[in-house]
Parts: C-alpha cells; sequence; structure tokens
C-alpha cells in the first residue's frame, strides 16, 4: 500500500468511523432497553476497506456520494422487502403518491427473487385496462431486465408523462411463456369508494385503496344506499385492494364496529406499539355483510378483514390474502431524503398474525374460468370480469340491452365472487327473519 493510499485509507476510515460513532451514541442514548453499545469496529473496518478499494480500483471513478447512498440502499434492501432508502426524488414522489394523485401505470408492486411482484392493479388504471393481474411478474421494463434492479429504480422507470408507454414483459401463473403487454402512461387518480345497489335491500361498498378520507366515503356511500331502502346485507369488496393509510382502514372498521378492538401494533419501541379501538355505533345498522378477498388484498385491507372476521361482524369470502402485516414508518434524513423502515407488526383483535399469514377467508371461491362460447377464447379473470361491468364488454357475446335489467343485477351476474356473496346475504337475511 503506498503512501497516499494509506493516508486515504486512514482519513476515510476515520470520518466514517466518526459518522457512525455519533450516530450511533445518538441512537443508543435515546435507548433504554439495556442493548450494548459496542460498535463493531472491525466490521466497520472492513466496511471502509471495501469503500476504499472500489474508489481506487474500480474500472471507472465513483462519486463518494453515491457509494454512500448505495450502501445505505444495500443495508436497508437487507432487511425486509418494504424497508428502504428514499432519495430526493423518491421521497418527493412518495409525497405525491399519498395525496391520491400521480403520474404513472396504476399498480402496486414488491419484489419478488429479484423480479418485480404485482400485488394488485388499481381500478381503473392503464394496468387494470391492459389486463395486469395480481401475482404477474414484471421480468423487463422495455428492453431492460429487472433482475439486481431495486424497487425504487423500477418504480422510477415505470413512472412517467402522461401519454408515452412502456412495455412490460410478464410472467403469470399458468402461462408457459412471457407475455408483453404495452401500457400508455396517465394520471392516476384513485377514487377510493364506489358503491351501488345490486338489487333492493343490498348493497355494494367497493374500496380501491385507503386514503385519510376513505372512511369518510365509506359512511357516506353506506348512507347514500339507506336512503334508497332499508338494507337486508352489504358486500364490501376489498378485491385487489393493496392498502393505503392506516387510519383509513381503521375508520373504516370503526365504521362497522359497535366498539371493541381493531387492530394493534407490537415493535422493539414503545412509540411503535398502538391499540386502535372502535367508537359506538353501525352505519349499516348491523345488517349481514360478506367482506370479499383475494391475494391482492394487502396490508390495511387485511386488518378490516381481519378485524371484522374477529368480531363476527362480517363473513369473509374469497381466496387467502397477501400477507402483508407490517408497519412501515417514514424517518426523514438530512438533504430532503428520508428511509422507510419496518418498525411494527400487525395483529387482529384475537391476536393473530397478518404479517406472512394473511387472512383465511371463512368461506373459500377460487377464481372461476370462463370462457366465450362462441369461440372458447381465453381464460377471464375476475379483474376481467369486473372491467366487462365498467361498460367493457371485450369477451361477453350480449350487448347492454340483453341484460337482466327486471333484476337489476348486472354486477352479481357477471361477478362470480359477488354472485356468491349476494346470495349468502339473501341467505342470511332470511335466517335473521326467522329468527
Amino acid at each position: 500500500m503506498n503512501k497516499r493510499f494509506s493516508v486515504g485509507y486512514g482519513l476515510v476510515t476515520g470520518v466514517i468511523l466518526g459518522v457512525f460513532l455519533s450516530v450511533s451514541l445518538g441512537v443508543f442514548a435515546d435507548r433504554n432497553d439495556g442493548a450494548s453499545a459496542a460498535l463493531p469496529v472491525e466490521d466497520l473496518r472492513r466496511f471502509t476497506d471495501v469503500y476504499m478499494r472500489i474508489k481506487r480500483n474500480y474500472v471507472t471513478e465513483v462519486d463518494d456520494r453515491e457509494l454512500l447512498d448505495n450502501a445505505i440502499k444495500g443495508m436497508l434492501a437487507g432487511l425486509d422487502p418494504h424497508s428502504s432508502y428514499l432519495d430526493e426524488r423518491e421521497f418527493r414522489d412518495l409525497q405525491v403518491g399519498t395525496s391520491g394523485e400521480f403520474g404513472g401505470l396504476g399498480i402496486e408492486v414488491g419484489m419478488e427473487d429479484g423480479f418485480i411482484k404485482v400485488i394488485s392493479p388499481i381500478d381503473d388504471t392503464p394496468a387494470s385496462r391492459a389486463g395486469i393481474r395480481a401475482g404477474d411478474l414484471i421480468i423487463r421494463l422495455d428492453d431492460t431486465p429487472v433482475k439486481g434492479m431495486t424497487l425504487s429504480d423500477a418504480v422510477n422507470m415505470m413512472r412517467g408523462k402522461r401519454g408515452t408507454d412502456i412495455t412490460l414483459t410478464i410472467m403469470r401463473a399458468g402461462v408457459d411463456t412471457p407475455q408483453r403487454i404495452t401500457i400508455t402512461r396517465d394520471i392516476i387518480r384513485v377514487q377510493s369508494v364506489r358503491s351501488e345497489l345490486l338489487e333492493p335491500g343490498f348493497g355494494y361498498v367497493r374500496i380501491t385503496n385507503f386514503q385519510a378520507r376513505t372512511a369518510r366515503d365509506l359512511v357516506r356511500a353506506v348512507e347514500g344506499l339507506k336512503e334508497q331502502g332499508p338494507l337486508q346485507g352489504l358486500v364490501l369488496d376489498l378485491r385487489n385492494n393493496p392498502g393505503g393509510v392506516l387510519n383509513g382502514a381503521v375508520g373504516v372498521s370503526d365504521a362497522f364496529l359497535d366498539g371493541g378492538l381493531i387492530v394493534y401494533t407490537e415493535g422493539r419501541l414503545q412509540e411503535s406499539q398502538f391499540r386502535y379501538t372502535a367508537s359506538p355505533g353501525d352505519v349499516a345498522g348491523g345488517v349481514p355483510m360478506v367482506v370479499l378477498v383475494n391475494e391482492g388484498s394487502a396490508s390495511a385491507s387485511e386488518i378490516v378483514a381481519g378485524a371484522l372476521q374477529d368480531h363476527r361482524r362480517a363473513v369473509i369470502m374469497g381466496s387467502p390474502t397477501f400477507g402483508k402485516g407490517s408497519v412501515q414508518t417514514i424517518l426523514p434524513l438530512a438533504q430532503d431524503t428520508a428511509i422507510k423502515l419496518t418498525t411494527a407488526r400487525y395483529f387482529t383483535p384475537e391476536g393473530r398474525s397478518i404479517q406472512a399469514e394473511g387472512i383465511q377467508p371463512d368461506i373459500r371461491i377460487e377464481p372461476l374460468t370462463v370462457t366465450r362460447a362462441e369461440d372458447n377464447g381465453p381464460r377471464v379473470n375476475e379483474a376481467s370480469l369486473q372491467r366487462h361491468l365498467d361498460g367493457n364488454n371485450n369477451g361477453d357475446s350480449r350487448n347492454g340491452a340483453e341484460l337482466d335489467e327486471k333484476d337489476k343485477e348486472p354486477l352479481a351476474q357477471r361477478d362470480y365472487g359477488l354472485y356468491e356473496a349476494l346470495n349468502l346475504l339473501k341467505g342470511l337475511a332470511i335466517m335473521g327473519a326467522r329468527l
């Protein structure tokens, strides 16, 4: 080792150790759990050794900040799929995304085996209309392989100006060859709550994701259904709902529960431990409820399903949910950056962990294979059926005039899960009337 390198190595080692020391001492000074405050000095020296070898030997010169940013990203990425470092752009995008309007494709994604996994497409977005499904694995973005790409880098590639195209190459369960789907980006404006009357006495409420105002909009939706006549039953559709704001999920659960625990969290620190309870009153008046879920129901959706299931307030119907039961906290840093850090786990009122377990439905329904009678065409999944109900008649030989208008249940006619939920509600209503 020459003298210049030795001096540089010692200087950088001192600086990095000093930074780690000051930060760590500050952290440990705030903790009273008896943990040892000893720093792993040898490991930090190994870190600086790697740092200096990259600086000296890498094929091109690397900026110091880039190296340190990458080190932080790797440190967080090694924890779990939901912890990450947010640079200035990513932190800004996160703040914009929570407003309910952003530019992109309209999908909630995560990482799986180095590929991008679709947790859920958002209703009425370019991704949903293009046929992207929960569970799809994205292996290429245009001509760029996603293997080895960070989740944030992949999200940044999928975002872009309205009207621009991106081609996703996906692998789908049950399909042997990759599929290429070109999607035109658009401004994503998420309408959180939708509702309609399936038939007299039986209401339907769909929540696409959880925002700060979702609970308020839900109450208004249910009140609007009640104005059309007394409710005998209600379907709450959480399929392909990727989650969102915790307070939205708590508020929705509170709307249907007449008191009692909704959800609680457990973490290492006291400030990560919360208990949320419901206030008196049930906006639906205690009528029978069915909650529809599937593998695309995640996070906040699972909180609602778990709370209503544990309190025997609703029958959960569908397929097992995604199983994201961890709490992420945004911790701002200097220079308009932040870290998103997993700090706790969610538990249902009866103490069931949602993390990696999900919510098991009371009545399990597997997605049907539906084909077109005239040409025995490709399979249509639930998402396709639901888009079809919004006015897109692809895959159905009937026109609007041929629908069964007298029963006023076009949704239930074309959505198998909803059809079964409505039948169950009718049975529960009859049983309740006989008691």
